[in-house]
């Protein structure tokens, strides 16, 4: 059984996923500055999961172009949501057999050896990174005259509830 962060990691690509559904390629690419196009949002978060836990984790970055064009800081830009669609489903399926093999112990050390952060607060930055851009994605879909969105937080008590690690 995975680590009750990891569930909560899960269910809040989940509620991600959700915040995003039904959204076209065309209006994935419309920008309402100063805030981030949908599509960009979608690629940065793609490009947190492989910093952390493909790149840190595990030595590999199988997807460049993302590390590249969707780094903290960069510049803005309009992906289609296809694209960066597809790359956050390979990058998070390629991190989940790390992060299930997590456990207490390795929570509480680094990634990175001689890093001052460890796993469990990479995990915890990215969960509230997450809520923050999901955020920002229903304000861009409230733009685009998106209606009958998500109001709340979905069915956690059933998919991700409390438990003890």
């Amino acid at each position: 059984m995975p680590h009750p962060l990891i569930d909560q990691l899960r269910f809040t690509r989940s509620e991600f996923a959700r915040g995003i559904a039904g959204v076209a390629d065309d209006e994935s690419t419309t920008r309402f500055p100063p805030m981030n196009a949908l599509g960009w949002n979608v690629g940065h978060l793609a490009w947190q999961e492989q910093r952390y836990y493909l790149t840190f984790a595990q030595g590999v970055t199988p997807f460049p172009d993302i590390a590249r064009e969707f780094a903290s800081g960069g510049p803005a830009s309009t992906p289609a949501l296809s694209r960066v669609r597809s790359a956050w489903k390979g990058i998070t399926e390629a991190a989940d057999p790390w992060l299930d093999e997590l456990d207490e112990e390795r929570m509480t050390m680094p990634v990175v050896e001689g890093s001052a952060r460890i796993t469990g607060n990479l995990i915890l930055r990215t969960i509230y990174h997450y809520w923050f851009h999901l955020g920002e994605n229903m304000a861009i879909r409230q733009n685009l005259g998106h209606t009958r969105l998500p109001q709340f937080v979905g069915d956690i008590d059933g998919r991700a509830p409390y438990r003890r690690s």
